[in-house]
């Protein structure tokens, strides 16, 4: 065998800052959603499958994805249902990079 020498460039240090992506968990979402005016509850869907699984418990009314986030609410109906989930929506969607589904399952009696 012949050795062969090879020529090591130096690599350029990148100058900038890795900025790590912030998980977002769903008592996060949950939380968020629980704060919006006019949300009574979350909901755990028809059957109850409406849910995320977490080591020890549940979280109802929100179900992480890999494609999507779907929060199942009830409201008081003392704002209009409509403005109530755009709400819901635009809260979730600023912690989350997937599409945000909201489900009014209900409407709380007065």
């Amino acid at each position: 065998m012949v050795p062969v020498e090879v020529a090591v460039q130096e690599v350029p240090v990148w100058p900038g800052t890795v900025i790590e992506p912030v998980p977002t968990t769903v008592d996060e979402i949950a939380g968020l959603v629980l704060a919006v005016p006019d949300v009574v509850r979350l909901h755990a869907g028809r059957f109850g499958e409406v849910a995320t699984y977490l080591p020890g418990r549940r979280v109802t009314g929100v179900k992480l994805g890999d494609n999507s986030v779907e929060v199942h609410v009830v409201v008081g109906g003392r704002v209009p249902v409509r403005e109530t989930a755009q709400l819901i929506h635009a809260a979730v969607a600023t912690l989350v990079a997937t599409p945000v589904h909201v489900y009014v399952e209900d409407i709380a009696a007065a």
